[in-house]
């Protein structure tokens, strides 16, 4: 298993009732698009957030955060929240509400057809 698929309904739960959200496989995991940009995601047990910089560095500073380092280089707009941080639904709701908000204040972006249908088969 790649990530958690537990993880992954627990998202689209919360995601669900937005129209505008797709899945497609990343980082070896799964992200969550919203408005056409990556909003959140799964590597493993852990939630990716993209973030503005600037909340990512508030969000750095509570408990079971780290900078999304997939590279080996930190980046400034990317976080993980371990598994503990996320066990209960309103943390996890709150996650990736924070996320959401933040991919839909940027312009749409197009979307091919094929990558949404492709993502809704992979479910």
């Amino acid at each position: 298993m790649a990530y958690d698929l537990g993880l992954a309904d627990r998202i689209r739960v919360v995601l669900g009732h937005q129209g505008d959200v797709f899945e497609r496989k990343m980082f070896g995991g799964l992200c969550f698009m919203v408005n056409g940009h990556m909003c959140c995601g799964i590597v493993k047990t852990d939630l990716m957030l993209r973030l503005t910089p600037e909340t990512a560095t508030a969000a750095l500073c509570e408990p079971h955060t780290r900078p999304m380092d997939f590279t080996g280089k930190p980046m400034k707009s990317m976080i993980y929240v371990d598994a503990i941080g996320i066990d209960s639904d309103a943390s996890l709701e709150r996650w990736v509400l924070a996320a959401a908000g933040i991919a839909r204040e940027l312009p749409e972006k197009a979307v091919k057809a094929d990558a949404r249908s492709a993502s809704a088969g992979s479910r």
